[in-house]
């Protein structure tokens, strides 16, 4: 849980009744590699603080998995939309690697918003970032060639890319995996 604090105090101050608090009320649970974390039918009422391991947010399109983003240690997982309304979405979670991760329920997140401004500035903070990865996520969709979308997700998983199955990358970009390998030795050249 240590690394949970470290990050909470990248952003705000943690008191010790906060520490306590989420000692208390996070559960440390493991996901083995290939493993649904969440079923697209599913309510999402838990998010992950993730300790080791990847775990992926994916939909299907035609029957074909497309990986919308990766998480890994010392980050946030969750449906974002099905976490915050509390409604079925189209995601998925599953977990790329045998996974480590501590678990907070929805319920006590809101208690503990309700109770430590300190836990709400960090969420809101933390959120912004990810908002921020959103936009430029959006941004390459958009308006980049391959070469760049590819580029794009080296740059936003320096440290675990290469952990990442070439499909799933392929997806992710929205190429197929032979362009992609074509891409990679093109620009290994």
């Amino acid at each position: 849980m240590n690394a949970l604090f470290a990050s909470i105090l990248k952003y705000q101050p943690l008191s010790d009744d906060l520490k306590k608090q989420l000692a208390n009320r996070m559960q440390l649970v493991s996901f083995n590699k290939k493993e649904l974390v969440l079923d697209a039918n599913q309510v999402c009422r838990s998010s992950y603080f993730i300790e080791s391991g990847i775990l992926r947010l994916y939909y299907l399109k035609d029957g074909k998995e497309i990986s919308e983003y990766f998480c890994s240690e010392n980050e946030w997982m969750n449906s974002p939309r099905s976490f915050m309304q509390q409604k079925p979405d189209f995601y998925y979670i599953d977990s790329l690697e045998n996974t480590t991760a501590w678990k907070l329920d929805v319920t006590d997140l809101l208690f503990l918003f309700d109770n430590f401004i300190e836990m709400e500035r960090y969420a809101r903070l933390d959120m912004g970032a990810t908002f921020g990865y959103v936009l430029d996520r959006l941004a390459s969709v958009r308006f980049s060639s391959a070469k760049e979308k590819y580029q794009d997700f080296l740059d936003t998983y320096p440290h675990i890319h290469h952990r990442i199955p070439l499909g799933m990358v392929a997806s992710y970009v929205g190429i197929t995996p032979e362009t992609l390998s074509r891409l990679r030795k093109e620009m290994l050249s």
